[in-house]
């Protein structure tokens, strides 16, 4: 039996390696857009929008402004397309469990990398749907892995945050592109390198993930995989049946406690709440908010990378692909800071309860520095993104690691901690949603910059920095909930004042409470 526990924890650490190195990988590759430009441009692609044009002084130049809004848009209708498609994959996971959901998402990715593999510039609108399936195909691997972290209890919001750390910092892939181009290597050669790729993702569905869902709380020697199905001995595989009346279990057990030791405190978010309470929760509207405004900034930042640099270095190719390759590099430290959000939510997570508070108390004050933390760093990302020195944009870059790491790893762990298990895909698919809505803002962000503002996006940034004043409600709001639950169960503990004993001696059921409070 030893041997039989050894192999399973063995599995555990392989599933968790594995699905780092495929989250960081081949994930979340499509943040890497800024150094995929660089090869595009270089390629001749939208070439044909590129325009004679006459300067004040008379000059001709080359107006390339309708390329870089192709190339903009390509970015914004994949970053768009990719959560609009999640909402689906939310429930589909949910329903349909990580095999189905897997291969589904290894086909579009498969799809949306082969289609560039086969693109040329003649042909450049193919990069639309080709991004569009690359970056949708990446979340729904995420969403699949992110279900690792049960299998490390006490780890589990750091594991979370580092895989969205890994799918952020995928950006490190297409820089290897970018190098390995500049080195001769051609981009259908490397694209068609990613497809074969995915026969790796294939053989982990298969060997190294379950065909349901992995649970929460984890049943003690839980395995999975293709040796789970085929052994024939009494080992602790557990079938989907045997998953959802464990989690029914542990649902009834938590309704009953709830029901007996919280009879005359107020409603809390736990493993009885329905999926409609979850979305009409305040905690989950104040989530959405602050998720929506970062990712907002976040993404049309990476998504006129390119033209704002080239602006900033006065067209100045060599600079723009200095600071591209940076840019690439900075990304890939997102594995490094991600976690470091997943530490401060367990530490705090870990910290001894006071005397009792509730599990609801619990997860509450865990998370109010992590939001708090995100907050910040966007405000300062934008002050930074606004200001029109170049050297600074070092600095911009670092910060908008850590918000995007931060944000993408909080909202993750944020929904797992507060909410049932049970509705996580399903939530990830309303917040995906929300936030698909207000990334349509980019639409008349980047018209506005190209068409109105002669390509400087200094007022758009001005506005966006206001923009990201609101974030700050949602950790204000966690910390008035947690301090409310808190200030309610101190009150219900203290005893009864001495002019209320006095007065409730007269009553003649006294006797019968006395005994029973002794």
């Amino acid at each position: 039996m030893l041997w039989l526990l050894r192999g399973v924890r063995l599995r555990y650490w392989l599933t968790l390696a594995t699905g780092l190195v495929e989250c960081l990988c081949f994930a979340g590759v499509f943040y890497g857009w800024a150094s995929l430009v660089f090869i595009l441009k270089a390629s001749g692609y939208f070439s044909d929008q590129c325009v004679n044009a006459t300067g004040l002084n008379g000059t001709q130049y080359m107006d390339c402004s309708k390329q870089d809004e192709n190339f903009s848009l390509v970015f914004t209708i994949a970053s768009i397309f990719h959560i609009f498609i999640a909402i689906f994959g939310g429930f589909f996971f949910d329903h349909f469990g990580t095999l189905a959901t897997r291969l589904l998402s290894i086909a579009l990715y498969t799809t949306g990398t082969m289609l560039i593999a086969f693109s040329h510039p003649d042909i450049s609108n193919i990069l639309f749907p080709g991004l569009s399936f690359i970056a949708t195909g990446g979340i729904m691997l995420l969403m699949a892995n992110m279900q690792v972290g049960n299998l490390f209890d006490t780890h589990r919001s750091t594991i979370i945050t580092l895989y969205t750390g890994a799918y952020g910092s995928s950006a490190i892939t297409f820089l290897i592109i970018k190098v390995a181009f500049e080195k001769g290597i051609s981009l259908q050669h490397a694209f068609f390198f990613l497809s074969a790729c995915s026969i790796i993702h294939l053989m982990r569905t298969f060997i190294l993930m379950p065909k349901m869902h992995i649970p929460y709380p984890l049943p003690e020697g839980y395995t999975y995989g293709m040796s789970c199905e085929q052994t024939k001995c009494n080992t602790h595989c557990f079938t989907e049946k045997a998953q959802r009346d464990n989690t029914e279990l542990v649902q009834g057990e938590e309704g009953i406690e709830n029901a007996t030791s919280e009879q005359e405190s107020p409603p809390q978010t736990s493993q009885t709440d329905s999926f409609k309470q979850c979305v009409l929760s305040w905690l989950f509207l104040s989530n959405l908010v602050w998720l929506s405004v970062i990712v907002l900034r976040f993404i049309l930042f990476i998504g006129t990378l390119n033209p704002m640099l080239t602006l900033l270095a006065d067209g100045d190719i060599a600079q723009v692909s200095h600071y591209t390759n940076i840019f690439a590099y900075i990304q890939l430290c997102g594995i490094l800071c991600a976690p470091l959000n997943g530490l401060i939510i367990d530490r705090f997570k870990g910290k001894q309860w006071a005397p009792g508070e509730t599990e609801e108390e619990g997860n509450l004050r865990s998370l109010v520095l992590s939001l708090f933390l995100t907050a910040l760093q966007c405000l300062l990302f934008s002050i930074c993104a606004t200001i029109p020195v170049l050297p600074l944009q070092y600095l911009t870059f670092v910060l908008q690691v850590f918000t995007s790491s931060f944000a993408l790893g909080g909202n993750s762990a944020f929904l797992s901690i507060v909410f049932p298990v049970c509705h996580f895909g399903k939530l990830v698919g309303v917040v995906n949603a929300t936030v698909t809505v207000v990334l349509l803002l980019q639409f008349p962000c980047i018209i506005l910059v190209n068409e109105v503002l002669d390509g400087d996006p200094l007022y758009i940034n001005i506005a966006l920095c206001i923009l990201c004043l609101p974030p700050f409600i949602h950790p204000a709001y966690v910390y008035s909930r947690w301090r409310t639950l808190a200030n309610q169960r101190r009150r219900s503990a203290q005893p009864p004042p001495p002019h209320e004993n006095a007065f409730s001696g007269d009553n003649e059921d006294q006797p019968q409470d006395a005994p029973g409070s002794s």
